[in-house]
């Protein structure tokens, strides 16, 4: 990172955690997937961490200032949350909506107002506190479903930063997704990211399905592009500190767990489950698939013990605790059912566990059992393979793992079926070494060449990479001393000519046409301009005449319709460039009705020399698919024709190959020696005008994609404030 600003990982909590005991503050490593395998990697990295260090602000408001000299050592950085802030944007919102909505449990989210603005007030803080230690070239690395928000505040507050976002829990279906009231938000929130990571290409898939469906933005090879910016979304399936897995399972604490373990179950074979107490990890359906297990082979009874581990897990809410209740009394209905003198089918140990013990579990378990209902990834099912050194273990994966994907070696189970994951059991205990050591070395080996480490790694130069790739896709902002050029060169000027494109440079895009009429603030600019003697202002449209006139006839404004087969000069009668013919237009009409008719949502516009099919009201994916397979029709049909067919912004336009914008401007070049030309507009269809004015001309792509203009704004308000200073409005 030399050179290049520091890495800054953000998470809800640190690496570090903070307690009071007997009014003194303690400070203990936090324990989890993501604070234990990043914290070899941000160490190396000399980087900062930022996140809550698990205490209220009330309970530290003293010694604020202390907490943070200790963890500036540590390289952290604490945002403190207010009690208020803990019990809804956490508990609340985090575990009550986000949690079960994610994993596919839609009847068990909570959907209200004040758990929400608390979730938004939560990634405020964050934002606060990384707003005041940013510094420029840093990267800032976010984590985690507690801060999808966050991205785009920062975006907001800090245009050019860095950002990479990482969501460890799955991404649902936009079916599932839809369901959140504040879907639209927590999108935008998530695309202030320049790279969005996800374990699966499921979950990207998801993703980009919901941007599409939900915000309208169109994606091609993972990359959404918006009207500012290009976002990467892509697969980085998380690893774990493989080697400290490997090599503890040698160590003298964990042979002596080991032996421990080996005195209680004898000969018996060793299943193992270790979960986290949560109704998305399958603990009650597994247990229900190990007695189906114990009744279809009643030869394994008594040769086989079933270690199951759970860690408790959000104490004192009520869902939590049912499942609890109903552990209990299953674990016992199991153990009396089928137990004997000397043989308990399935050891229960409702507990969290030191690292040794964890690892002694791992080294003695012939089988593990790991089959949670949805899970982002699921880092035991490594952590289990990684501590197998003699190869001689099974693993039985759900298939709703994130684990699964890259874990074809196991045997994939669906885990609500009982029934196979019963078979599964069988397979897995005999199962000969051969196989085990075959599935188990190849599982080891992908696990070791891509750990912990390497995936940071991958997420961070990827990160680069799409930053680099964007400045590709911007172009030159037309900012600072680029402005200042343009503004004295206007001014000296004495023969100005301004082409303006439309819609989507002077107005936004609307879903009806008709909507985007000129509004009073427009037309104060429009008549700014006009007024300096010095101008010829041409507004450049693919519009028909008749609404242009209508909508800037009171104007003494140039107009150029149709994409360029129409021009009107300022006290003059609308002309055509050339006579055209409209014999095509018979032949293409009934396809595009057809289309019309399959395609809800969709309208055909008929202009005197062009036919348009808009799609912009439609479902986006059935919009993008009719769009595609109408362009295919319409180029086989017209093959012989001597009309095109243009892509727009939501609209496929049919109309003569010789029309074009470029074509039609350079009515006006031919007519003075302009020495100031400003071309502005933002689709491709403007491409034209900026390839046929003089090298020293101003041309301004509006919005965000590879243009041969020289300079970019984001978006019509940003043209409008330019045209505003220009006529002296600012």
């Amino acid at each position: 990172m030399e050179g290049r600003g520091k890495l800054i990982i953000v998470s809800n909590r640190l690496p570090v955690s903070l307690s009071r005991k007997g009014g003194k503050l303690q400070y203990q490593r936090s324990v989890g997937g993501l604070a234990t395998g990043l914290a070899s990697f941000y160490r190396e990295y000399n980087s900062t961490w930022v996140g809550w260090p698990g205490i209220a602000a009330e309970k530290v408001k003293d010694d604020a200032q202390n907490i943070k000299r200790h963890l500036k050592r540590e390289n952290c950085v604490p945002v403190f949350l207010p009690q208020s802030v803990v019990e809804q944007f956490y508990h609340g919102f985090c575990n009550k909506t986000i949690w079960p909505l994610f994993h596919y449990f839609p009847t068990y989210a909570v959907f209200s107002d004040t758990l929400w603005n608390a979730y938004k007030r939560g990634n405020q803080l964050f934002a606060d506190v990384l707003e005041d230690i940013l510094r420029p070239g840093d990267t800032v690395w976010i984590h985690d479903f507690h801060l999808m928000l966050l991205p785009a505040m920062l975006r907001k507050r800090i245009p050019d930063l860095s950002i990479g976002f990482f969501l460890h829990i799955p991404f649902p279906s936009s079916e599932i997704f839809r369901l959140m009231p504040w879907r639209d938000e927590v999108l935008r929130g998530l695309l202030g990211a320049d790279l969005v990571g996800f374990h699966t290409a499921d979950y990207v898939g998801h993703f980009l399905s919901s941007v599409r469906r939900i915000l309208g933005y169109e994606n091609s090879f993972n990359q959404v592009l918006t009207e500012r910016r290009m976002i990467q979304a892509d697969v980085f399936p998380m690893g774990i500190d493989y080697k400290s897995f490997r090599d503890a399972v040698s160590s003298p604490e964990v042979k002596k767990e080991i032996e421990k373990i080996k005195q209680r179950v004898k000969d018996n074979k060793v299943i193992i489950s270790v979960d986290r107490l949560d109704y998305t990890k399958g603990i009650l359906q597994r247990l229900v698939a190990f007695e189906c297990f114990l009744n279809r082979y009643p030869d394994w009874r008594g040769k086989v013990t079933f270690i199951l581990l759970v860690v408790p897990s959000r104490i004192g809410v009520e869902r939590y605790a049912q499942l609890k209740r109903e552990l209990d009394e299953m674990v016992g209905r199991i153990n009396g059912k089928y137990g004997t003198i000397g043989w308990i089918p399935i050891w229960y140990l409702y507990r969290a566990v030191p690292k040794e013990v964890l690892s002694a579990l791992y080294a003695v378990g012939d089988v593990a059992l790991i089959t949670p209902l949805r899970d982002g990834m699921n880092l035991v099912a490594k952590e289990y393979v990684a501590s197998k050194i003699n190869g001689d273990g099974v693993i039985i994966l759900g298939e709703l793992a994130g684990a699964a994907r890259e874990m074809g070696e196991a045997i994939i189970v669906n885990p609500l079926d009982k029934g196979q994951v019963a078979k599964a059991i069988q397979q897995a205990l005999e199962m000969s070494l051969g196989e085990k050591a075959e599935r188990m070395i190849a599982m080891q080996q992908r696990l070791e060449r891509y750990d912990v480490v390497r995936w940071a790694n991958d997420f961070v130069e990827r990160l680069r990479y799409t930053k680099e790739k964007q400045m590709v896709f911007s172009g030159k902002k037309l900012i600072g001393e680029e402005e200042k050029k343009l503004h004295e060169d206007y001014k000296k000027a004495k023969r100005r000519v301004l082409f303006l494109d439309y819609d989507g440079t002077l107005v936004g895009f609307k879903d009806k046409p008709e909507k985007a009429k000129p509004d009073e603030e427009l037309i104060k600019i429009l008549q700014r301009l006009i007024g300096d003697e010095k101008n010829d202002v041409v507004i450049v449209s693919g519009r028909d005449p008749y609404t242009l006139q209508n909508w800037l006839g009171e104007l003494r404004i140039n107009i150029i319709a149709e994409h360029g087969i129409w021009i009107k000069e300022v006290d003059e009668e609308w002309a055509m460039i050339e006579l055209f013919d409209n014999e095509w237009k018979e032949k293409v009409r009934p396809i595009l009705d057809l289309y019309t008719d399959r395609t809800p949502g969709s309208f055909v516009e008929e202009k005197e020399f062009s036919l348009v099919w808009h799609y912009r009201r439609c479902d986006p994916i059935l919009a993008t698919v009719r769009a595609r397979e109408l362009k295919d029709a319409l180029l086989q049909l017209i093959a012989n024709l001597k009309i095109g067919v243009l892509e727009g912004n939501k609209v496929l336009e049919v109309k003569n190959t010789s029309i074009n914008k470029g074509r039609a401007i350079l009515h006006w070049l031919a007519k003075a020696d302009y020495d100031f030309i400003l071309v502005i507009g933002d689709d491709w269809t403007d491409e034209d005008m900026f390839e046929v004015v003089p090298q020293e001309a101003y041309s301004i792509k509006v919005g965000f994609g590879i243009s041969k203009a020289k300079y970019r704004l984001d978006d019509p308000d940003e043209v409008r404030n330019l045209l505003k200073k220009l006529g002296g409005a600012l």
